[in-house]
């Protein structure tokens, strides 16, 4: 019997509506708050670990990159296309923009896609994505900024194409540059605080407490 292959459109609406679960937001509902009142309002593991404490962070950091790495490791295979990278990149966008902009929040902004970013690459090159990873985790260390780690983590992944051998004609390397723009521009407001010295550093006693800020300010 011949199989049934999925079509490539129910794929990307698959891994949109995967992207689009709001952890962040059913963490705060689970723990009683609105996380887009509190903190930064940006549903992103970041501000879940701000309010709510590094192991619910963890959690939701970690549902957050099973969201962009399930749709790019099973969904390719389930199509039976002869272009599974330029599937798994579509699928993995579709799966970032369901984070961004989550259809269960009616439209409302999610997270800043990172976390979603890391799991679609570790799903497609997971050398790449784990030494941006290690990137992530030794500037975090270094600086207690998550806006600088990310910003550097972006930066590190299409260089780590590059030093792992891929081919600037390489989709994923395409990708990558694509990610680290998108990066850039979810974090315009933070490289702003930044250069004003108002961005929230983790970690480093004195530092001021972020005030509440409504969800597009973060």
């Amino acid at each position: 019997m011949e199989s049934i292959h999925l079509p490539i459109a129910v794929a990307i609406v698959v891994a949109y509506v995967a992207g689009s679960i709001p952890s962040a937001y059913l963490a705060g509902k689970w723990h009683g708050v609105d996380l887009r009142k509190l903190g930064s309002g940006n549903l992103g593991a970041t501000n879940v670990v701000r309010v709510l404490g590094i192991r619910t962070g963890a959690i939701v950091f970690l549902v957050d990159s099973l969201k962009g790495f399930f749709p790019v490791f099973f969904l390719p295979a389930l199509t039976g296309t002869l272009h599974p990278e330029m599937v798994s990149l579509t699928v993995g966008a579709a799966a970032i923009l369901g984070h961004v902009r989550p259809v269960f929040l009616l439209g409302q902004k999610g997270g800043k896609g990172v976390a979603t970013a890391g799991g679609v690459f570790l799903g497609v090159a997971w050398v790449p994505a784990i030494i941006a990873f290690a990137v992530w985790i030794i500037v975090f260390a270094a600086s207690r900024y998550v806006s600088v780690a990310s910003l550097s983590a972006a930066v590190a992944l299409p260089l780590a194409f590059l030093a792992t051998g891929r081919p600037v004609s390489d989709p994923y390397f395409v990708a990558s540059i694509i990610v680290a723009i998108f990066v850039f521009f979810t974090h315009r407001a933070n490289i702003t605080r930044l250069r004003r010295g108002e961005e929230h550093r983790f970690g480093r006693r004195g530092d001021a407490a972020p005030e509440p800020q409504p969800p597009h300010a973060a």
